[in-house]
C-alpha cells in the first residue's frame, strides 16, 4: 500500500523528523498541530484563535492527503489549562459542526512552548 507523507513547511518536520500528515490506503493520520505558521504562532494568549488555527492547518494538510474536515473520525486535543476547555470546544465544534468526530480533551503539563495553549491530532478515513 503506498504511503503518502504531508508536509505544511512547519520548521519542526525536518528538525525532528515527522509529516504534518501521513496517508496509507484511505486512513490519514494528522500529527499533532498548534497554532505555529511561517509567520509565527496565531493567537497568543487566545485559546479560540489557537484552536482555529490549529484546525485550519489540519484541514491543509488533510487537503493536501486528499482528504476533509468531513472525514475526521477522531481529534485528540492537548490543552495546558484545562480551565479553557469553553473556548476550545466553541472553536471545535464551529468547525466540525455535524461531522462530531470523536474526541478527547485533556490537560498536560506544557507545550514545547511556553505561549501555545493546545495542540490538536486528527484522524480521518476516506470513504
Amino acid at each position: 500500500m503506498a504511503r503518502q507523507n504531508v508536509s505544511t513547511g512547519g520548521p519542526w518536520e525536518g528538525k525532528i523528523g515527522y509529516s504534518r500528515a501521513v496517508r496509507v490506503g484511505q486512513f490519514v493520520q494528522v500529527s499533532g498541530t498548534t497554532a505555529m505558521t511561517g509567520a509565527g504562532l496565531v493567537g497568543k494568549d487566545d485559546p479560540y484563535a489557537q484552536t482555529i488555527q490549529a484546525l485550519k492547518t489540519i484541514e491543509a494538510a488533510l487537503g493536501q492527503a486528499g482528504a476533509s474536515i468531513a472525514d475526521v473520525v477522531r481529534t485528540r486535543i492537548y490543552m495546558a489549562n484545562i480551565d479553557q476547555w469553553q473556548e476550545v470546544g466553541r472553536a471545535h465544534g464551529e468547525v466540525f459542526g455535524s461531522v462530531r468526530p470523536a474526541t478527547t480533551m485533556v490537560e498536560v503539563k506544557r507545550l514545547i512552548d511556553p505561549d501555545m495553549l493546545i495542540e490538536i491530532e486528527a484522524d480521518a478515513i476516506v470513504a
